[in-house]
């Protein structure tokens, strides 16, 4: 019974842990990190620009893994550092297309959002996952949206691109669960966070209004959040961290929403 995850010390439940964090500078990723390393987990933060402050207890690799290249970087990096990996967080992910529709579309627009969505976390896991397989033990986290089951008109690249890494994650789940690695994908719904904030001024700018009546007008797109609020990264964070942890031992193959209750089908 002593090591029972359900008596763990949970401020140190991540002790030991070594964990990477892409997108983790910002919003949910900043908070993802903040959580981790609270609870004793060695962290790297991946982003592309250099933060202009960070703990020196938090490490730090500048790339952008929506590029091949981006992505050999932080896995040569982090080995180096870590000489392996227990925690992969692939938080990386937005939309900064146009907000005009489909017709507004092209071909770049596409293909620069499913390597931020998508491809960056197939080429991370891809990387990582034979550290993992080696110590029969891993968890990775896919951050989507309530975007890939709730399509948004306005960002319908990124909403596609959501949907194909729940599916991604869900295969993986299976095919590496009988090796000891867990992977789950986490559906945030509206957070407030910076993103969230450049897509609404966005908006705004795109239909000819203000601020708050561009937030007014997400809201209502998806139709309402019982809750009457958005989400705060720290609350995204903390579900993270409970499927990164002892805790969710049992979990895998699972899309957890977090969205105020704004998906209300079965």
């Amino acid at each position: 019974m002593d090591n029972s995850p359900y008596l763990l010390d949970m401020s140190k439940e991540f002790a030991g842990k070594r964990a990477l964090v892409t997108g983790g500078t910002r919003g949910i990723g900043w908070a993802i990190v903040q959580r981790l390393h609270a609870a004793g987990a060695e962290v790297i933060a991946a982003a592309r620009s250099m933060p202009e402050a960070l703990p020196k207890e938090i490490g730090f690799i500048q790339a952008d893994v929506g590029l091949p290249e981006g992505v050999d970087h932080i896995v040569q990096e982090t080995t180096r550092k870590f000489g392996g990996l227990d925690i992969l967080i692939n938080n990386v992910g937005g939309s900064s297309t146009s907000t005009a529709g489909a017709l507004a579309q092209t071909d770049e627009d596409w293909q620069t959002t499913f390597n931020a969505n998508l491809f960056s976390s197939v080429r991370l896991d891809r990387g990582f996952l034979p550290y993992m397989v080696k110590q029969q033990s891993g968890v990775i986290v896919h951050i989507s949206s309530i975007q890939s089951r709730l399509p948004g008109n306005i960002t319908m690249p990124y909403s596609a691109a959501k949907a194909a890494l729940v599916n991604y994650s869900k295969n993986l789940a299976t095919q590496y669960g009988p090796k000891g690695i867990r992977i789950n994908a986490l559906a945030p719904g509206f957070t407030e966070t910076e993103a969230a904030e450049r897509l609404i001024e966005r908006m705004a700018e795109q239909a000819g209004t203000d601020y708050t009546a561009a937030r007014q007008q997400l809201m209502d797109e998806l139709g309402g959040i019982p809750l009457g609020r958005p989400a705060k990264p720290e609350e995204v964070a903390e579900l993270a961290a409970f499927l990164a942890s002892s805790r969710a031992s049992y979990i895998t193959g699972c899309e957890y929403v977090i969205d105020g209750g704004t998906i209300r089908t079965v």
